[in-house]
């Protein structure tokens, strides 16, 4: 999803002039950069990683890789996505994806033990791949660039919450505190789902007021919300499991329709 957004940022920049090797090289800078924060989010939680069912038989707590291994793979990995988008494109881009790194595996990871608000802070780096793609290409953070990030970052916490909802049991075990309420799996909780959805249909919305896409995606981009939305009620009204595991597939499909949708109707104009 990181490099797939990635891409959507770059080919929204050019919507006529597809250079295909530098696409490619967004894809491989935003692949390393995502290898590296994942990398290091592991090194940091291996002992965490090993409490919890969904993450036990991962490389480090299973011993099948060593810390040191691991590091130095985030390393090379970190050069190697920063790098590229230096060289083959501006520094910016690559500020951008460093801060990405930084705030994901020493801010974000860190924070997911201590208060829900680690969300707020993971959901950061979470939505700078569109942005870092658009500037890779233009070179400036514009209005368009800030409005990529703002569809992604508002669509990241009903996302994580559902994912978070499903996978409470297993968190618990590692103490980690992702849900908006401290008593977890609760109305309060699940409102917040409703209420960033709601935030998010008119900023996905942004790009045909400000007339950079047609009615075409702007239709597409309202069904597709109003149906995300759906499913944030039935959480609401049902508080279950089923009903945030509808809630995550939903998010699942939901960035890639917007984006496509956008992206498309912005190659059309």
């Amino acid at each position: 999803m990181v490099v797939f957004s990635s891409a959507i940022g770059y080919l929204f920049a050019v919507p006529t002039t597809v250079d295909w090797f530098l696409l490619s090289m967004i894809c491989l800078g935003g692949f390393f950069t995502t290898a590296a924060s994942n990398a290091l989010n592991q090194v940091i939680e291996k002992d965490f990683d090993a409490l919890m069912s969904r993450t036990s038989n991962r490389p480090l707590p299973t011993s099948r890789m060593t810390a040191i291994e691991a590091l130095l793979i985030a390393g090379i990995s970190a050069i190697l996505g920063i790098g590229l988008l230096w060289i083959y494109f501006n520094q910016l881009a690559a500020l951008f994806a460093a801060v990405a790194l930084i705030s994901y595996a020493f801010i974000y990871t860190p924070l997911k033990r201590i208060s829900p608000v680690a969300v707020f802070i993971g959901a950061i780096p979470g939505a700078l791949p569109p942005l870092i793609g658009y500037v890779a290409a233009t070179n400036q953070l514009d209005q368009v660039a800030l409005i990529l990030f703002g569809i992604q970052f508002f669509w990241q916490f009903p996302h994580f919450w559902a994912i978070a909802w499903v996978a409470f049991d297993d968190y618990i075990k590692a103490g980690y505190k992702l849900l908006p309420s401290t008593e977890g799996r609760t109305k309060f909780s699940a409102l917040q789902n409703v209420v960033y959805i709601l935030v998010l249909i008119p900023v996905s919305l942004l790009p045909y007021y400000i007339g950079l896409t047609g009615w075409l995606s702007a239709g597409i981009v309202l069904v597709t919300g109003i149906i995300f939305l759906y499913q944030s009620i039935l959480l609401y009204n049902q508080c279950t499991v089923a009903a945030a595991r509808r809630l995550m597939f939903g998010s699942f499909f939901y960035l890639p329709i917007v984006q496509l949708a956008l992206t498309f109707d912005r190659i059309n104009l």
